[in-house]
Order: C-alpha cells, then sequence, then structure tokens
C-alpha cells in the first residue's frame, strides 16, 4: 500500500510551462504530459521595444505561470521557449530579425525559476503535432505554419528534423529569384512580404483603401465576396502552396500538415492553398498525399515548447 506522500504525488500533474514568443504575440501556458492546457494566458510581444524588454515581459510571465502551478495542481519539471528566430541545435539563438536576443541570455534568465529549453517556433509546433496531434499517424511528415512568419519543419519518426546547424524551417525568409522564359526579366521577392498575415492585410489596405489590422479582416471579406480581398487572399495562398509543393517534390513526406493563425483558416483561403500544392506537385505520385490542418492550430508553438521538456530527444 502506498503511504499518504506516495499517493499525493501521484495526484500532482508533470507539467512544464510553454512560452510561444512570436513576432505579433506572446503566449505563456502550463502545460500537461499529454499536451492538455491547464491555464495560459496572452500578451503582445511589441518587440520594436527591443529585446530587453521583450525579455522581461516573457520572464514574468513566466513567473507568474510558474509561481501559480500549484493552484493548478501541478508541478512544473521545466520552462520551454518556442521563438519566431533560428536556434542551435545546442540551444543558442542565432537570428534576431524580429526578437533582439542574440545578445541577451534568455535562458540562464528564466533558469532562475526552472530549467529552460529553447527550441525555434517551427519546430516546436511540429513536434507538438507529432506528439499529441494530426502528426501521430505519419513516420514522416511536414509541417508548415502560416501566420505573422511562414516556416516549416520536416519530422521523422515523431522527431523534428534539426540540420547540420539547427538553421532550419526558414522556407519564406529569403529572396526568390525567377527568370520569366518569355521575356527573360528577373524578379526577386520574398514570399513573407506578400503571403503572411501582416502582408496580406498590408496589400489589401493598399488596394482597396481599407483599414484591417490583420488578415482575419480580409479572409472574412474574402469570404463575402469582397473582390479586393479575393484576390490578395487568393494570390498569397497560391504563392505559399506553390513553395509547399517544391518541399514535398524534394522531400517526399507522407503528408503536409499546416498550422498557424493563416494556416489554420477556413474558406477561400484553405481551398485555395490546398489546390495550389497539388497543382504544383511535379510527380503524380505526390499528387494524391494527405494535406491536412493541424489539431492544435495557432495553439501548437506553446503546447510543442512544453513538449520540448516533457518528451526531450
Amino acid at each position: 500500500m502506498k503511504c499518504d506522500a506516495e499517493q499525493n504525488a501521484d495526484r500532482v500533474m508533470k507539467c512544464a510551462v510553454g512560452l510561444d514568443v512570436g513576432g505579433t504575440k506572446t503566449t505563456g501556458a502550463i502545460v500537461t504530459a499529454e499536451g492538455q492546457i491547464v491555464m495560459h494566458q496572452t500578451i503582445p510581444t511589441l518587440p520594436k521595444r527591443g529585446g530587453e524588454a521583450v525579455a522581461q515581459d516573457v520572464y514574468d510571465l513566466a513567473k507568474q505561470l510558474h509561481d501559480s502551478s500549484d493552484v493548478a495542481s501541478s508541478k512544473v519539471t521545466g520552462i520551454g521557449v518556442s521563438l519566431c528566430e533560428l536556434v542551435s541545435n545546442n540551444g543558442e539563438i542565432v537570428s534576431d530579425a524580429t526578437i533582439k536576443w542574440r545578445q541577451i541570455d534568455i535562458r540562464r534568465r528564466l533558469s532562475a525559476l526552472a530549467p529552460t529549453t529553447i527550441e525555434a517556433d517551427s519546430r516546436a509546433a511540429a513536434l507538438c503535432e507529432a506528439q499529441y496531434g494530426a502528426g501521430r499517424q505519419f513516420p514522416i511528415f511536414l509541417y508548415v505554419t502560416i501566420g505573422t512568419g511562414i516556416s516549416c519543419s520536416l519530422v521523422v519518426d515523431g522527431r523534428p528534423f534539426l540540420g547540420a546547424r539547427g538553421a532550419t524551417g526558414t522556407m519564406a525568409s529569403g529572396q526568390l529569384t525567377t527568370l520569366c522564359s518569355q521575356c527573360g526579366m528577373s524578379s526577386t521577392s520574398i514570399i513573407e512580404q506578400i503571403a503572411s498575415g501582416p502582408a496580406i492585410a498590408m496589400r489589401y489596405n493598399q488596394k482597396s483603401g481599407a483599414s484591417a489590422e490583420g488578415s482575419e479582416e480580409v479572409l472574412a471579406a474574402a469570404d463575402t465576396g469582397d473582390s479586393a480581398a479575393r484576390e490578395i487572399v487568393n494570390s498569397g495562398a497560391k504563392y505559399v502552396g506553390s513553395t509547399v509543393a517544391q518541399l514535398v517534390s524534394v522531400l517526399d513526406p507522407h503528408a503536409v500538415i499546416v498550422g498557424g493563425g493563416l494556416g489554420s483558416a477556413t474558406g477561400l483561403y484553405w481551398q485555395t492553398l490546398q489546390e495550389s500544392i497539388r497543382q504544383h506537385i511535379w510527380s503524380d505520385v505526390h499528387r494524391q498525399l494527405p494535406i491536412i490542418q493541424g489539431e492544435y492550430g495557432n495553439r501548437a508553438g506553446v503546447v510543442g515548447a512544453a513538449a520540448a521538456v516533457l518528451h526531450p530527444h
């Protein structure tokens, strides 16, 4: 028979604090080992204030969640951070395109509360879907997240592929140059500046004279027949779809799983995205692969950050 202390230990849930630090918002949550969110809170990231201001907000959020864990009858075993930057194989932040943390030891700061793991956002979200969500049935899948940024992660046997330097996932941040076969004109573009959530809102406002604050408003307008919104939504979804198709042709996954704010949309955007992926896949062998939305949607990052602590490599 177990003593009272052992019985009490059994009733305490093993959990971790997950922190998803994105370009628009930061979400913190207490997540159980089964992938359930016990409690959560979202705050604006406001990265233009500088890295130190964002770091202080993230620390305060982590502390609030950590200190409230006893109320939720849970035991925090660590803190996981999902970050919209490149993260090396040993957890070092190696880019600062949005969050200026390369000179700030955020892992040491958060480790004063609990042991801390840092992961790139696309890999954290992919881990969530592999561990708890839509990816559980596929040995190899390509996870694509579309929101404030656009990135991806190849998952093999339940683990996101890290690459030689950890610099995987930036499918839409670099320049893409194409050459017209008819006139010879060269065109250079960056997918995130055309097809991300902020880009869709900006392009719609420029075309229509509207003042949409986010892509959600543009998607809603498109689904009600607004011609300008439909044009912007269609072009954005087609552009992302053609890029995903190239990855499918190269990587040959069992499935494509899509997440993020835009990636979780329904209606015209989702229909066009699927059609574009299938249209641009080169081989008939790949063309009919499953293209599905993730089960965790825009919560995948925060749950995946916790999963990196609860289910380490």
